[in-house]
């Protein structure tokens, strides 16, 4: 049972991300005694994760889980290896170090577009540095995979969590607009659902 939860956004997203928030809100009011984290993180991912892994150095891995989007799923997957928590991945950047080397420059926050940011070179080494070479324990992973995604590619994705518990959806898009049908899927896995 998950008593401890980590949510990890996308690039260019934040806590007030919709599944962040829907995950968020089903916890508070069915499992409000679940401590949930979203942290703001900030573009440098050797940054972001140390943050992530200093924020969780006291929780108890076999009681944490921790759900990431997109390039938070990349980072989810960092944590997982790295703690042997259980970890589900919704859309998953796989190779973000290759995808996201034309992002460098001046972004805008996705809920915020005043909120500027750049993406550094240097940050992309640093993503390079942090992949895991592969996944240790797929059944410690489930992923949740549109083949509908227009940003990331969902054969990559699918080979890249082969073995872990996936559902593969036929349309859906890269933000999972129907977040809500496959959040019961994600609450059983990280044993959460009534």
């Amino acid at each position: 049972m998950t008593t401890h939860l980590l949510y990890l956004h996308g690039f260019r997203s934040s806590p007030r991300s919709f599944k962040a928030q829907r995950v968020g809100a089903w916890l508070a009011a069915h499992r409000p005694e679940v401590h949930v984290w979203c942290p703001q993180l900030p573009p440098s991912p050797r940054q972001a994760m140390d943050e992530v892994m200093a924020g969780i150095a006291a929780w108890p891995v076999d009681g944490m889980a921790v759900v990431g989007s997109s390039l938070g799923g990349f980072y989810a997957t960092v944590v997982a290896e790295r703690t042997g928590c259980r970890a589900v991945v919704l859309n998953p950047a796989v190779d973000p170090a290759r995808d996201l080397a034309r992002h460098i420059g001046e972004q805008t926050a996705w809920h915020d577009p005043q909120e500027r940011f750049y993406f550094r070179p240097e940050f992309v080494d640093e993503l390079r540095a942090m992949a895991p070479a592969a996944i240790t324990r797929p059944e410690r992973y489930a992923a949740v995979i549109a083949k509908g995604d227009e940003l990331l590619d969902w054969r990559e994705m699918h080979a890249r969590y082969a073995g872990a518990q996936v559902r593969l959806l036929d349309g859906s898009d890269h933000g999972l607009t129907d977040f809500d049908d496959h959040l019961p899927f994600v609450l059983h896995f990280l044993q959460l659902n009534p």
